[in-house]
């Protein structure tokens, strides 16, 4: 969306947790034979609304994870968690994969998988329904997740765009 920027522009102060959420051993054929080399796609998150990805690639597994982490860390978004949960349901897409987000009750958990579950509990939220249609590759999973947490807004910043007060949001 035009005029939202939610990028997070310091690193310095925050201390982040790092989730590895999928590890791909690719190969490449040359004239001398098959060269080996991995790609790590990372999260990472304060788990109190700051959230990244990254992919890093090298040779060796621990590498491409370091590679992955610094990547996710220039690309940090802030999304609201109102009460551990998130403000309204959301909708997004990124190549074949979407995802559905919507707000829970307390007490309901983290109804995701593998991929999604990832960016959602670096992001802090505890209690979410989340499904996920069409391809399930983690890449674009976790691309379409944290497109889709991007889009959120809470009452407080709607009601500061339209320059109008809390109760009016409400009313409609």
């Amino acid at each position: 969306m035009a005029g939202i920027n939610n990028k997070v522009k310091t690193t310095n102060d925050i201390e982040l947790k790092d989730r590895l959420v999928a590890i791909n051993r690719v190969t490449k054929v040359t004239k001398g034979g098959r060269t080996f080399s991995f790609a790590a796609i990372v999260v990472v998150g304060n788990e109190d609304g700051i959230v990244g990805w990254g992919l890093g690639k090298a040779g060796e597994v621990t590498t491409a994870i370091a590679k992955g982490v610094e990547a996710a860390k220039k690309n940090l978004i802030k999304v609201p968690v109102l009460k551990g949960t998130i403000p309204h349901e959301q909708v997004s897409r990124f190549g074949g994969s979407e995802v559905m987000i919507r707000p829970a009750a307390p007490g309901t958990g983290v109804k995701a998988g593998g991929a999604m579950r990832a960016v959602l509990e670096s992001v802090g939220v505890t209690d979410v329904l989340a499904k996920s249609k069409g391809s399930s590759n983690p890449h674009n999973l976790v691309k379409a997740t944290i497109e889709a947490l991007g889009e959120l807004r809470d009452a407080y910043t709607v009601a500061q765009n339209r320059g109008v007060s809390m109760e009016k949001v409400f009313k409609g």
